[in-house]
């Protein structure tokens, strides 16, 4: 299997594409680390796999808008593994809503908190780890609502805030990282299918060019990157809507 020795953390992992990235590294080889807000959620994206792959899923529950919970969730997996080779960043509380008033106080702050600050505080506390690493590489899920005069998405002005503070950290990140060797790459995907690998549409999803972006192949992007020589570097990738 091509990513056998690979050790791979997904944060988000309960649902749609979180759990699509777990499911598909464990397929293909690798030790996944995976996280949700809660453990059960965690634990039943673990009960979703199928065969021997399920043995390579390990579940954690982690509130990426909790610094603490982070803390522990990257104390938790040092204490399995020596090494973390790709952070997959994919976390994030969606708000929909096109008015600022539409929701409460309590919404803005977990949304900005758990995507921008939840981003950040993983790589910080991932990171000894990802040195650890012969292959260190940080993927950051963004979105559309992170790129500058993007304004199609039916997302709440939070979520733009906080997918707008997570790309900027991406870009200084990607810099400031990359001559120790850690890569960063980041996607900017808008509005996409959410076939799950664990179910036969993983194949069968349309891939035509006027169908939407599909989740397997936002994977296979994240595959290509990981795969690539140590001085092969892409910042990011941008897709087109459909």
């Amino acid at each position: 299997m091509k990513f056998e020795n690979l050790r791979v953390v997904v944060t988000g992992a309960s649902r749609h594409f979180g759990r699509g990235l777990a499911v598909g590294f464990a397929h293909l080889g690798a030790e996944v680390y995976v996280s949700a807000r809660t453990l059960a959620a965690a634990e039943q994206t673990r009960a979703d796999v199928v065969g021997a792959a399920r043995d390579r899923i390990h579940a954690f529950g982690c509130d990426l808008s909790r610094a603490d919970e982070i803390r522990e969730f990257a104390h938790q997996v040092s204490a399995r593994t020596d090494r973390v080779d790709l952070l997959v960043n994919n976390g994030a509380r969606w708000l929909d809503g096109t008015a600022l008033d539409d929701a409460s106080d309590e919404q803005i702050m977990e949304t900005i908190e758990s995507t921008a600050g939840g981003t950040v505080l993983m790589v910080k506390h991932f990171l000894p780890l990802l040195r650890a690493s012969s292959r260190p590489d940080i993927v950051n899920m963004v979105s559309v609502c992170g790129t500058a005069g993007e304004d199609n998405s039916r997302a709440h002005e939070a979520f733009y805030a906080a997918k707008s503070a997570q790309a900027g950290f991406a870009d200084i990140l990607s810099r400031r990282l990359g001559p120790s060797g850690v890569r960063v790459f980041s996607l900017y995907p808008p509005d996409f299918s959410t076939s799950d690998p664990k179910f036969s549409e993983w194949e069968g999803t349309p891939r035509d060019p006027d169908e939407k972006l599909t989740t397997q192949a936002l994977f296979e992007c994240i595959v290509y990157a990981v795969e690539q020589p140590r001085d092969f570097f892409i910042r990011s990738f941008h897709f087109e809507p459909r």
